[in-house]
């Protein structure tokens, strides 16, 4: 049988652990919430509108780590699916049918893919958030651009050919995000000092 010092010692160390994962759950609902309000905070686009959403789901990642960031894009994607009208154009099952429902499919890939790649240093330089973010972008766009091909040729009968598509879905977005990628760079240098002293490895 342990003895009373020895659970205490298990005791305390169990504490901050649990900590830890509250405050990593709490983070993880603050970012769900931020990318929401960021699908409201929208610029007119054709086709595809220009949000604050990539810049939430990119600063998960970059503060979250892979596993809580992408779990925090998750979240927000299964509660949209369910009915919660928090998607740029509402919410529910049907919203797979919308073409631009691969951007979502590729927010929650391009935040694991920027985690991974900021998170594999343990103190990541400004350059190396950079290429993360724009790792992270690629992903976005190549997952968001086949999903609205395919859907908008093969399910709902409005077809696209690959020249408007790139030009709707990508040259009249991108630049927007490319100013994201940046900015989220230069907060993630500032702000991953403040909780790195606290973050475990996901």
């Amino acid at each position: 049988m342990p003895d009373r010092a020895t659970r205490a010692a298990a005791r305390s160390n169990a504490l901050p652990d649990a900590r830890n994962h509250t405050r990593s759950l709490v983070l993880c609902a603050l970012f769900c919430a931020l990318i929401a309000v960021g699908a409201f905070v929208k610029i007119p686009v054709p086709v595809v509108p220009f949000t604050l959403q990539f810049l939430f789901t990119t600063m998960a990642g970059l503060l979250l780590g892979p596993r809580w960031g992408t779990l925090s894009v998750a979240a927000y994607v299964a509660l949209g699916l369910i009915g919660l009208p928090i998607f740029a154009s509402g919410g529910g099952i049907g919203y797979l049918a919308q073409p631009s429902f691969g951007y979502l499919i590729g927010f929650c890939a391009g935040t694991y893919l920027t985690a991974r790649i900021a998170w594999a240093a343990p103190k990541p330089s400004t350059k190396r958030l950079l290429a993360s973010c724009f790792a992270g972008l690629g992903a976005v766009y190549l997952m968001g651009m086949a999903y609205f091909y395919l859907i908008s040729n093969f399910v709902i009968g409005a077809p696209i050919a690959l020249g408007p598509l790139v030009l709707y879905c990508f040259v009249l977005a991108v630049p927007g995000d490319i100013a994201l990628c940046f900015a989220s760079a230069v907060l993630a240098k500032r702000l991953l000092p403040l909780v790195a002293s606290k973050r475990g490895r996901a």
